[in-house]
């Protein structure tokens, strides 16, 4: 339970934090040349004495599924003894959401010592910057606060997901022990790009050299593209369906309350090839994320854990079936109700989409559905639309603020 605090002390440190730019909240992100660069983050976490320079880090980008990745490799290294910190974004509801250690979030009292702890250095920053320069953004301190607060809570290792795309994402300051790409769709093109080659560029961006690299990319234009970043880095890449892979058995749709869950069996090449263990590797694991999707992020989380072990962290096979089993992932097809059956979903495109509408399909069983649907102004809400309306008896469009 969070400590009283001043309530004025609370609403004076969000009010700095939230007056800054916020891009996840502004359809106006820069193009990729203009507004984002690294720099400011450097100088911002210099000043703060560089604690991601003391922390163990696993790098995850992609187009989706990173946060439900990052979930389920926390999930994992919290089962095999691991203090981990996990940090992801957007929040849902709380701020302290994105600061998690071993599946608690941050208290208000943390969350207010550490914008107070970035303050100086975010002033004396702006006080400095080039008249052009739109300073510091939101997500740039909320990088640096996650930052402090896992070195400060003294985690052994934190799983750090990108903001959006990964070059010049204020993530890319750290030097993971693995960085992961999950999947490459089409997905803030004024940002990243307009072809699935240009945005895995910008995802590849993470690459660090030498460091192994663990991909879900399955088509062949973004495939290509990461290994030739990978190459060009010299880093060992193990990918989904030509290292590892998996096959997914969907649950059988019934009027069952209990949890409709899946089942993955994770395979992996036992040549030895891309840093894998030279011995044929099997798992059978109970997914506690819903959905033929989760199992393809699943099996990028096993194989992350897979280039761990290589590393010399201890995880056993134990902690990998529970980790998944247990991981939760908020809002990526949760169930909120039951009877009848309530799913929340943060769905923005149309991959997302087809993967809601596979698992509704695949696990579910409904006499009528209703969907209530919101969306942002620079998602293709058509596209989303042509593809849910089909599978609902009514839609109610709606707006949120």
């Amino acid at each position: 339970m969070d400590e009283t605090i001043d309530a004025n002390c609370l609403s004076d440190a969000l009010s700095f934090l939230y007056d800054r730019i916020d891009y996840e909240r502004n359809a106006a992100v820069p193009a990729r040349s203009q507004g984002l660069h690294l720099n400011r983050m450097r100088d911002l976490l210099r000043r703060l004495g560089n604690p991601h320079h003391r922390l163990n880090v696993v790098h995850i980008a992609g187009t989706k599924g990173k946060g439900s990745t990052a979930s389920m490799i926390a999930s994992v290294l919290v089962q095999a003894e691991f203090r981990v910190g996990l940090y992801t974004s957007p929040h849902l509801q709380r701020l302290e959401e994105r600061f998690v250690v071993n599946g608690q979030s941050c208290t208000q009292q943390q969350l207010v010592d550490l914008i107070e702890h970035v303050r100086p250095a975010v002033v004396e920053l702006d006080q400095q910057r080039a008249a052009n320069d739109c300073g510091l953004t939101f997500f740039e301190i909320t990088t640096a606060m996650a930052l402090a607060h896992f070195d400060r809570e003294s985690v052994d290792i934190a799983v750090l997901e990108v903001g959006m795309g990964g070059r010049l994402d204020s993530t890319n300051v750290c030097h993971p022990l693995v960085s992961v790409i999950t999947n490459i769709s089409l997905d803030h093109t004024r940002q990243l790009g307009n072809t699935l080659a240009s945005i895995a560029a910008e995802k590849a961006g993470i690459i660090k050299p030498r460091v192994p690299v663990v991909s879900g990319v399955v088509p062949a234009e973004p495939r290509e593209e990461i290994a030739r970043v990978a190459a060009m880095h010299n880093s060992q890449l193990l990918a989904l369906d030509k290292d590892f892979h998996f096959s997914f058995k969907s649950p059988v749709a019934t009027n069952s309350p209990l949890l409709p869950q899946g089942t993955l069996i994770y395979s992996e090449n036992g040549d030895g090839s891309a840093g894998t263990t030279g011995q044929d590797r099997r798992l059978s694991l109970k997914l506690g994320l819903l959905g033929r999707h989760q199992a393809a992020n699943a099996a990028v989380a096993v194989a992350t854990i897979g280039r761990l072990k290589s590393l010399g962290w201890a995880i056993p096979d134990e902690a990998i079936v529970q980790g998944v089993a247990v991981a939760e992932c908020p809002a990526r097809i949760e169930i909120v109700g039951k009877h009848p059956w309530i799913i929340l979903d943060t769905a923005h495109n149309t991959a997302s989409i087809e993967a809601l509408i596979a698992v509704l399909n695949e696990s579910f069983v409904a006499q009528r559905r209703v969907l209530i649907f919101a969306t942002t102004r620079d998602k293709d809400a058509l596209g989303m639309l042509r593809l849910l309306r089909p599978q609902f008896d009514s839609i109610i469009l709606t707006r949120y603020h």
